[in-house]
């Protein structure tokens, strides 16, 4: 037995709210059953397995809304492509067993995704463990893991879509991470169902009894009398709060002095506007188009990118939609563009420097945004912009490709071009672009300003978008945006973060954009701003 001592982790929101409750460990130890296949063709094994797999998922399709029947659907079509196993049955047909066949051909694939930089490619790996260990359950013989009780706190590596899923969370609960991402699938589904999540809380040992705060990414493992004593009136504050800022949603945000404060959201991917209503925000902000360039796929062209940025503006119902371009690079591999020999990725040829040394596959995505942009109201932002010289090349190829599109006759706009201040040298050059607009990305503003990484344990403390130094470089974008006269926003972490928000209003910004479920928290901080 370990003695039970208090212990607080902290890590980050992937979904506000307040949560307690005994503790569930993902991933423990599971039940054996008499194994299903007895076929000793391996090939033959691993089809049988993979079948029945696809029969449980769709078995499961059945039992959930239409959110989750929707990511069960992505883990059915990436276990029907034939692509994803082929690697395994070659192995097979060299002498590999199946079962390490399988495991060896899904953990390459996982790893490939995981060692993504952007989040949303990082968190589909979790879909691909989810599959690979539904299939290998099948192939040993053994049985799933154990249901969680309700009310229980999840906590481990990571939660498998299909556990979140099946999960009773009718009398609350939540899910504490040591790894995990803000933008994996089970993050999602936390964030419509209202689970409080937290992740990159880092190594979780054990307890028997935590309390999950999903607003300020805290985690108390066998909290003492002092925190238990808090506990219930916490919860009703917490519950009162949910309430007030769900009456806020659709409202708009004011400042004592009559001061409009747009709210906007951030997107990932297509996904995170479903089931959402426009209603809530004054544009999306900040759409991460990596969601079309996925690891180990060919280059998306012209009409795909076309007809995805025409549904997103679509969504969006005349609000403004700022596009960003390709953010790819560094520890975030794109077949055909990226180069994976990069000594130090996070400073190598990243965001628009990649962008502009690959103008071939740079002019499909300015052509695609071109051609929307006639319909909508759409603004393109560009990535990681350091010297005002690579502003000015990518304007003057932007231009290029408008007159390239008049030339052929086909309908095109010229949105305006925008830029992300990330790089510390932007923020202290930035009176010296030529950029329609600024958004303040705090996470590498963050990072590169602390010289801390946010996914890491031992320096994520100096990851921290409040310090004086960080504040003060946001301070100077906004100044430059308001001797320029354009607009200056802010889309990182920092924008959802309601400790934070009081500041960056002090610093003068107007907009925030933040991912969708945060927007009734985030008014209601405006709002207490304003009363104060």
């Amino acid at each position: 037995m370990w003695q039970m001592t208090e212990r607080r982790l902290t890590g980050r929101s992937a979904s506000p709210g307040l949560a307690a409750g005994p503790v569930f460990v993902i991933g423990g130890p599971a039940p054996h059953r008499a194994p299903a296949l007895l076929d000793e063709d391996g090939e033959a094994a691993l089809r049988q397995a993979i079948d029945a797999a696809l029969t449980d998922l769709v078995a499961l399709v059945a039992k959930v809304d239409e959110e989750g029947a929707d990511i069960i659907g992505f883990q059915i079509a990436m276990l029907e492509d034939e692509a994803l196993s082929e690697g395994a049955f070659d192995a097979i047909a060299a002498g590999v067993s199946p079962t390490h066949a399988w495991r060896s051909a899904l953990d390459a694939e996982i790893l490939d995704y995981e060692h993504s930089e952007d989040p949303y490619f990082q968190a589909r790996g979790v879909d691909l463990a989810d599959i690979r260990d539904r299939v290998l359950a099948h192939l040993t013989g053994t049985a799933g893991p154990a249901h969680a009780p309700a009310g229980s706190i999840l906590i481990g590596e990571e939660v498998a879509p299909s556990l979140f899923l099946s999960t009773d969370w009718s009398k609350g609960g939540g899910v504490a991470l040591a790894s995990g991402s803000p933008s994996s699938h089970v993050a999602m589904l936390a964030r419509s169902r209202g689970i409080p999540m937290v992740t990159g809380l880092g190594p979780l040992g054990m307890a028997e009894y935590a309390i999950l705060d999903g607003e300020t990414g805290m985690v108390t493992l066998d909290p003492g009398p002092q925190a238990l004593a808090g506990l219930a009136p916490a919860l009703a504050a917490s519950k009162q709060a949910n309430a007030h800022a769900e009456e806020l949603e659709a409202k708009p945000a004011f400042l004592s002095d009559g001061t409009r404060i747009e709210v906007m959201i951030n997107i990932a991917s297509p996904a995170d506007i479903k089931g959402c209503s426009p209603e809530i925000c004054d544009g999306i902000g900040l759409v991460r188009t990596e969601f079309l360039f996925e690891p180990g796929h060919p280059l998306p062209n012209e009409e795909s990118q076309y007809a995805a940025y025409m549904a997103i503006a679509a969504w969006a119902s005349g609000r403004p939609v700022t596009f960003r371009t390709l953010d790819a690079g560094g520890d975030k591999p794109v077949l055909g563009l990226t180069d994976a020999s990069e000594s130090n990725p996070f400073l190598g040829l990243r965001g628009l420097r990649l962008s502009l040394a690959r103008p071939e596959a740079f002019r499909v995505q300015l052509r695609a945004l071109t051609r929307a942009a006639v319909h909508h109201d759409i603004r393109i932002m560009l990535p990681m912009v350091t010297v005002p010289s690579e502003f000015a090349e990518a304007s003057a190829l932007l231009d290029a490709v408008v007159a390239g599109l008049v030339r052929e006759g086909t309908a095109c706009r010229r949105p305006p071009l925008g830029m992300m201040v990330e790089v510390p040298a932007a923020a202290l050059g930035a009176l010296r672009f030529a950029a329609d607009f600024y958004s303040i990305g705090s996470n590498d503003l963050t990072q590169y300003t602390m010289a801390a990484a946010r996914d890491i344990s031992t320096v994520a403390a100096l990851h921290d978008a409040s310090n004086p130094a960080v504040l003060e470089l946001m301070g100077r974008t906004v100044g430059a945006g308001r001797v320029r006269k354009v607009p200056v926003s802010i889309c990182g972490d920092a924008a959802a973060d309601m400790r934070l928000v009081p500041q960056l209003l002090g610093l003068g910004l107007t907009s925030l954009s933040v991912p969708p479920a945060f927007v009734g928290r985030v008014k209601a901080a405006i709002e207490s701003f304003a009363n104060v």
